[in-house]
């Protein structure tokens, strides 16, 4: 068993490095500071080729593993870029998995090449305001009528609907009563974001204002038949195979961000002196600064355990439940333990830290709750009796 990086993985940590490095505290800062969605980094992304790691050659991706993935995702967020930088390419790198392996040839040369050359943009719709994380329920409908679909209902939080071309969406296509399973019943299309049928309000929120969330209101979308991902009705299991690497790559830009405010933190503490002495020779300092750095390297350890796992094609929901759990906590904690470290600057913004904590809330909410990863891991690992 070997921890250390191939390679091929060395070097895309440090192409990516290279290419963030113009990206400073200072610019990010001004995206959190007055929003608008980082363009220029979205294209030095695509430019540099990033933006379909994981979609495969042929279709103009770079054919890589959810692994090559968490590095990419983990050293953006650790540039300082946070989770700006990370959540503005997030869904490139997973999106589109249910177009590699249920589209058929046509679609797949139609969707995935302009999203692996950064022509399009995509955003993500599943989350509806009355049911969260209980997928099954969805209450937005398409009725088939010829060759198309006509779509009506609600979704919410659904990042970069302001700038985007395209939408991967999971709607019911037979109503909830009529199926013998509630996972029945759902299909998923991938098509056109048309604004004169989909009416897009931007969240105000608290963190990563340069990277939009928003509520959708879909008041007779029209999609084409051809726009429909595999079969009708199956849309909840194809899915499926974008939930566990979008848990392993959120888990892995939450190491990115601990990982930022603890060198923050770090540099600071030597930095800052009090009663004639650098507060980074106090313990009181240093144990809590130490602890984040072991929370962080045992979360990293099972995101690439977890990424190691789907790339095998094994098993890894409790792998990549568990990573997105130990990493948003770690992450989370880490971010904080930076803010107190600073004491009173800690909350200042040209310190940053501040920043890194607000968006450390991001990996520890989405995409799935830390409680419901735990109660994954209780009834598939542990065998205890679903509680929900």
């Amino acid at each position: 068993m070997n921890f250390s990086y191939t390679e091929e993985q060395q070097a895309i940590r440090e192409s990516i490095v290279k290419l963030c490095t113009p990206f400073d505290d200072n610019y990010w800062l001004e995206r959190d500071k007055n929003g608008g969605f980082p363009e220029d980094f979205y294209g030095a992304m695509a430019q540099g080729g990033w933006m379909g790691i994981c979609i495969p050659e042929t279709y103009g991706g770079s054919g890589l593993g959810i692994t090559e993935a968490a590095i990419m995702a983990s050293t953006i967020a650790e540039s300082g870029a946070g989770m700006s930088g990370a959540s503005a390419v997030h869904i490139n790198i997973f999106g589109l998995n249910p177009v590699v392996v249920y589209g058929t040839e046509e679609q797949k040369q139609r969707m995935l090449r302009p999203m692996a050359e950064g022509k399009e943009k995509a955003c993500f719709a599943v989350t509806e305001p009355n049911t969260g994380l209980n997928t099954t329920q969805l209450k937005t409908l398409a009725i088939r009528k010829g060759d198309k679909y006509i779509v009506n209902g609600q979704k919410v939080w659904i990042s970069t609907a302001q700038v985007a071309d395209k939408i991967l969406l999971l709607a019911r296509t037979t109503p909830l009563d009529e199926v013998k399973k509630p996972t029945h019943g759902l299909s998923l299309f991938y098509t056109d974001l048309d604004r004169s049928k989909i009416d897009v309000k931007e969240i105000d929120k608290m963190g990563r204002k340069a990277v939009d969330s928003n509520e959708l209101f879909i008041d007779g979308l029209e999609i084409p038949v051809e726009d429909r991902i595999g079969e009708e009705g199956r849309g909840f299991e194809y899915i499926l195979h974008g939930m566990n690497p979008e848990r392993i790559l959120i888990a892995g830009e939450a190491v990115g961000l601990g990982r930022v405010a603890l060198e923050k933190a770090k540099n600071y503490a030597k930095e800052r002196i009090v009663f004639n002495r650098p507060i980074a020779q106090n313990q009181g300092i240093q144990h809590p600064l130490a602890i984040c750095w072991a929370e962080l390297e045992a979360a990293w350890l099972m995101v690439m355990s977890a990424a190691s796992q789907y790339d095998n094609n094994q098993a890894c929901g409790a792998a990549a439940n568990a990573a997105k759990y130990l990493a948003g906590e770690a992450g989370f904690h880490a971010c904080e333990t930076a803010v107190m470290t600073h004491g009173g600057f800690g909350y200042a913004k040209e310190y940053h830290v501040e920043r890194y904590l607000r968006e450390s809330l991001i990996p520890r909410i989405a995409p799935v709750s830390p409680q419901l990863a735990l109660c994954y891991i209780a009834e598939k690992v542990l065998g205890l009796p679903k509680s929900y």
